[in-house]
């Protein structure tokens, strides 16, 4: 068994760093792409967030033989995209829009291979919050947490305990989808424990 390749992590997320851990993977260099991440046109969420994975990628500077991973987490409400939130207003409207229903989390990694080749999956989950009262909903924008998270909230923190159903993969909606980040490392020729 020979050494891995250089591994370029193309995200500042401390939780995409976390999750990596937890496979046993440490990044050799992190790089945050710089992007336009508006969505286009009549594009669908499913594609959205793929396109997102692979464009950040595609954005880092790579050398010959190295390899690069990028995720992306899509929060949406039938094919309406939720942005991060930018502020507690936007946070309150995603927050009552998501009140008592269910919405998908999609959650997208790339990786191009040593040879230049991209790979990606997509994963989906379905999330769905208990019926808030407006006192929970201003509690938990005053924690502060979901400010900069896709939807407005962030599922590793207090949202946890606001969900009461919850299908597909935990850590994709935490921001990187374990399964299909493994499973792409290894097509990638990435030696996983």
């Amino acid at each position: 068994m020979g050494l891995n390749p250089t591994l370029i992590l193309a995200s500042s997320s401390p939780r995409r760093r976390e999750l990596l851990a937890r496979l046993g993977v440490v990044p050799d260099r992190i790089a945050s792409p710089d992007i336009d991440e508006t969505p286009r046109k009549g594009e669908v969420p499913r594609v959205y967030a793929l396109r997102m994975a692979e464009e950040k990628a595609v954005a880092v500077p790579r050398a010959t033989g190295e390899i690069v991973i990028a995720g992306d987490t899509t929060v949406a409400v039938g094919r309406r995209i939720l942005p991060q939130a930018a502020d507690g207003d936007m946070q309150r409207g995603f927050l009552e829009l998501l009140n008592g229903r269910r919405h998908h989390v999609l959650s997208a990694v790339a990786v191009i291979d040593a040879d230049g080749r991209m790979r990606s999956r997509l994963c989906d989950s379905i999330v769905r919050f208990k019926r808030l009262s407006s006192e929970e909903i201003e509690s938990y924008i005053a924690c502060g947490e979901g400010l900069g998270k896709a939807g407005g909230y962030a599922i590793q923190g207090r949202a946890e305990a606001l969900i009461d159903w919850m299908a597909g993969s935990h850590s994709g909606v935490v921001g990187l989808p374990l399964y299909e980040t493994r499973t792409l490392l290894r097509a990638s020729g990435y030696t996983l424990a």
